[in-house]
Protein backbone atom coordinates (compact mmCIF):
# COMPACT_ATOMS: atom_id res chain seq x y z
CA UNK A 1 0.00 0.00 0.00
CA UNK A 2 3.01 2.35 0.85
CA UNK A 3 4.14 2.08 -3.01
CA UNK A 4 0.29 2.85 -4.42
CA UNK A 5 0.44 5.91 -2.17
CA UNK A 6 3.70 7.24 -2.99
CA UNK A 7 3.79 6.58 -6.56
CA UNK A 8 0.00 6.17 -7.92
CA UNK A 9 -1.91 8.60 -5.63
CA UNK A 10 -0.03 11.43 -6.68
CA UNK A 11 -0.60 10.81 -10.31
CA UNK A 12 -3.92 10.45 -9.76
CA UNK A 13 -4.21 13.17 -7.81
CA UNK A 14 -2.24 15.30 -10.55
CA UNK A 15 -4.88 14.49 -13.41
CA UNK A 16 -7.80 14.87 -11.58
CA UNK A 17 -6.67 18.46 -11.08
CA UNK A 18 -5.66 18.97 -13.76
CA UNK A 19 -9.15 17.45 -15.81
CA UNK A 20 -10.88 20.08 -12.60
CA UNK A 21 -8.87 23.16 -13.37
CA UNK A 22 -9.05 22.87 -17.42
CA UNK A 23 -12.67 22.07 -17.02
CA UNK A 24 -13.49 24.85 -15.00
CA UNK A 25 -11.12 27.25 -16.99
CA UNK A 26 -12.96 26.50 -20.45
CA UNK A 27 -15.91 27.25 -18.88
CA UNK A 28 -14.74 30.93 -17.55
CA UNK A 29 -12.98 31.37 -20.81
CA UNK A 30 -15.66 30.94 -22.93
CA UNK A 31 -18.54 32.02 -20.32
CA UNK A 32 -21.20 32.98 -22.73
CA UNK A 33 -21.21 29.94 -24.73
CA UNK A 34 -20.76 27.86 -21.82
CA UNK A 35 -24.00 29.68 -20.43
CA UNK A 36 -26.10 29.07 -24.47
CA UNK A 37 -24.79 25.46 -23.79
CA UNK A 38 -26.47 24.81 -20.89
CA UNK A 39 -29.32 27.16 -21.62
CA UNK A 40 -29.80 23.90 -24.58
CA UNK A 41 -28.96 21.08 -21.58
CA UNK A 42 -31.89 18.62 -20.78
CA UNK A 43 -31.90 19.86 -17.27
CA UNK A 44 -34.53 21.33 -14.83
CA UNK A 45 -35.03 25.37 -15.84
CA UNK A 46 -33.54 25.81 -12.36
CA UNK A 47 -30.34 23.83 -13.46
CA UNK A 48 -29.94 25.51 -16.50
CA UNK A 49 -29.91 28.83 -15.23
CA UNK A 50 -27.67 28.11 -12.11
CA UNK A 51 -25.28 25.26 -13.56
CA UNK A 52 -23.13 27.81 -15.52
CA UNK A 53 -22.62 29.79 -12.30
CA UNK A 54 -22.15 26.75 -10.08
CA UNK A 55 -19.86 24.16 -12.05
CA UNK A 56 -16.49 26.02 -12.40
CA UNK A 57 -16.60 27.02 -8.26
CA UNK A 58 -16.78 23.38 -7.59
CA UNK A 59 -14.58 22.24 -10.21
CA UNK A 60 -12.18 24.51 -8.74
CA UNK A 61 -12.66 23.43 -5.28
CA UNK A 62 -12.49 19.82 -6.17
CA UNK A 63 -9.01 20.70 -7.71
CA UNK A 64 -8.40 22.35 -4.44
CA UNK A 65 -9.11 19.67 -2.22
CA UNK A 66 -7.21 16.83 -4.32
CA UNK A 67 -4.05 19.44 -3.00
CA UNK A 68 -4.10 18.81 0.79
CA UNK A 69 -3.49 15.13 2.48
CA UNK A 70 -6.18 16.60 5.24
CA UNK A 71 -9.02 17.28 2.12
CA UNK A 72 -7.99 14.75 -0.09
CA UNK A 73 -10.55 12.37 0.47
CA UNK A 74 -13.31 15.35 0.52
CA UNK A 75 -11.57 16.03 -2.91
CA UNK A 76 -11.96 12.35 -4.31
CA UNK A 77 -15.58 11.58 -2.99
CA UNK A 78 -16.42 14.79 -4.73
CA UNK A 79 -14.26 14.00 -7.84
CA UNK A 80 -16.43 10.69 -7.75
CA UNK A 81 -20.29 12.68 -7.06
CA UNK A 82 -19.36 15.02 -10.14
CA UNK A 83 -18.02 12.46 -12.70
CA UNK A 84 -20.75 9.78 -11.61
CA UNK A 85 -23.19 12.39 -12.60
CA UNK A 86 -21.48 13.51 -15.95
CA UNK A 87 -21.26 10.03 -17.01
CA UNK A 88 -24.73 8.73 -16.25
CA UNK A 89 -26.16 12.04 -17.81
CA UNK A 90 -23.76 11.55 -21.08
CA UNK A 91 -24.92 7.66 -20.82
CA UNK A 92 -28.65 8.98 -20.67
CA UNK A 93 -27.89 11.22 -23.72
CA UNK A 94 -26.23 8.64 -25.87
CA UNK A 95 -28.86 5.83 -25.24
CA UNK A 96 -31.32 8.28 -26.19
CA UNK A 97 -33.13 9.15 -23.50
CA UNK A 98 -33.42 12.70 -23.87
CA UNK A 99 -34.88 12.00 -27.96
CA UNK A 100 -31.79 13.89 -28.75
CA UNK A 101 -28.15 14.34 -27.90
CA UNK A 102 -27.15 17.61 -25.72
CA UNK A 103 -25.00 19.68 -27.31
CA UNK A 104 -20.92 19.63 -26.80
CA UNK A 105 -18.74 20.57 -23.82
CA UNK A 106 -16.37 23.21 -24.64
CA UNK A 107 -12.47 22.87 -24.84
CA UNK A 108 -10.71 20.00 -26.33
CA UNK A 109 -13.95 17.48 -25.38
CA UNK A 110 -16.21 19.09 -27.81
CA UNK A 111 -13.60 17.71 -30.93
CA UNK A 112 -14.63 14.29 -28.65
CA UNK A 113 -17.66 12.18 -29.95
CA UNK A 114 -20.15 11.50 -26.69
CA UNK A 115 -19.22 7.59 -27.22
CA UNK A 116 -15.77 8.69 -26.85
CA UNK A 117 -16.25 11.39 -23.88
CA UNK A 118 -18.37 8.14 -22.03
CA UNK A 119 -14.90 6.23 -21.90
CA UNK A 120 -13.01 9.37 -21.04
CA UNK A 121 -15.52 10.01 -18.57
CA UNK A 122 -15.26 6.13 -17.06
CA UNK A 123 -11.65 6.43 -17.24
CA UNK A 124 -11.84 9.15 -14.69
CA UNK A 125 -14.01 7.56 -12.69
CA UNK A 126 -12.11 4.60 -12.53
CA UNK A 127 -9.40 6.53 -11.73
CA UNK A 128 -11.36 8.62 -9.03
CA UNK A 129 -12.20 4.85 -7.34
CA UNK A 130 -9.03 3.74 -7.36
CA UNK A 131 -7.81 7.03 -5.65
CA UNK A 132 -10.76 6.09 -2.91
CA UNK A 133 -9.55 3.19 -2.25
CA UNK A 134 -5.93 3.69 -1.51
CA UNK A 135 -6.75 6.32 0.69
CA UNK A 136 -9.11 4.26 2.65
CA UNK A 137 -6.74 1.62 2.47
CA UNK A 138 -4.01 3.94 4.18
CA UNK A 139 -6.57 5.20 6.84
CA UNK A 140 -7.41 1.44 7.67
CA UNK A 141 -3.54 0.98 8.43
CA UNK A 142 -3.40 4.25 10.53
CA UNK A 143 -6.45 2.85 12.75
CA UNK A 144 -4.59 -0.63 13.39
Amino acid sequence: MKKLKKYLLPAICFLLILLWVYAASSKLMEFGMFRAQMSKQALFPFLKNSMPYLLPPAEFLTAGLLLFETTLRTGFYLSFVMLLAFTIYIGLGISGVFGKVPCSCGGILSHMSWNVHFVFNIFFLLLTVFGIYIVHGERRGKDQ
